[in-house]
Parts: structure tokens; sequence; C-alpha cells
């Protein structure tokens, strides 16, 4: 089976909520793309983040662009709980710069980091 991909307006208006809420200033929901995914052979990989490199920035030319990609499969069966944590998960990888870039999980994008932003999501609507 072949993956199909499908705008996904809800992940995106999550999306900006946790950003907002979070004060993740750097992120500019504007250039920041949600996508449903079905069909994926993954057997672990709830979701996804996709950057447009410098290189594609630099030929086009555009600014940089982000895609935040959850397999339909997997992500669409969590709690909300889990569904945030997943999308705060994603959103770590994106460098302060905004680059088109990534952060990788050693030394910034972890589990410990991920629950203490949650906790702070959850408590703003307390």
């Amino acid at each position: 089976m072949r993956i199909k991909y499908f705008k996904a307006p809800d992940i995106k208006q999550r999306v900006q909520e946790i950003v907002n809420s979070l004060n993740l200033f750097y992120i500019d929901c504007h250039f920041v793309y949600c996508f449903r995914s079905t069909g994926s052979r993954s057997k672990r990989i709830i979701a996804r983040i996709h950057g447009l490199g410098k290189i594609w920035q630099i030929a086009i030319p555009i600014l940089p662009q982000y895609i935040i990609e959850v397999i339909s499969e997997r992500y669409d069966k969590l709690s909300t709980e889990e569904k945030d944590k997943v999308l705060i998960h994603e959103l770590l990888h994106i460098p302060k710069r905004f680059s088109g870039g990534f952060r990788v999980h050693k030394g910034y994008v972890d589990q410990k980091k991920v629950d203490k932003l949650y906790k702070k999501l959850k408590n703003m609507y307390k």
C-alpha cells in the first residue's frame, strides 16, 4: 500500500495552540504545515518532522518551512495527552534559528524535556 497524505487542519490548530501557550516564539506557524498520512510500513514511528533544507531554500528561492506528519494508524489512537506530547516532541526538533534544519535528540530533544513542557501546557489550562 502506498503512503497517502492528507492536510490536517486539526493538527495545525493544536500546533498553533501549543506554540502560543509555551511561548515558542521562534516558531513561525505560517511556515509549519501539518499532514496526516496513512499506509506507512514503519513499526514504531508515530510522527515525524520534515524541513526544507538550505539548498532548496536557495534554489527555489523560498523561506524555511517545516512539515509535521502524523502517522494516522498510530497517532489517532493516542490519548489527548500523548498526542500533545508527540507534537511537542516534533516541535522541539525545530531550531531557534528556524533555518529549515533540525535539532537532534541527543542533548536536546528528550522525554524529560517533553514531559516538562507538557506539564507547563497542562497547567495553563487548569
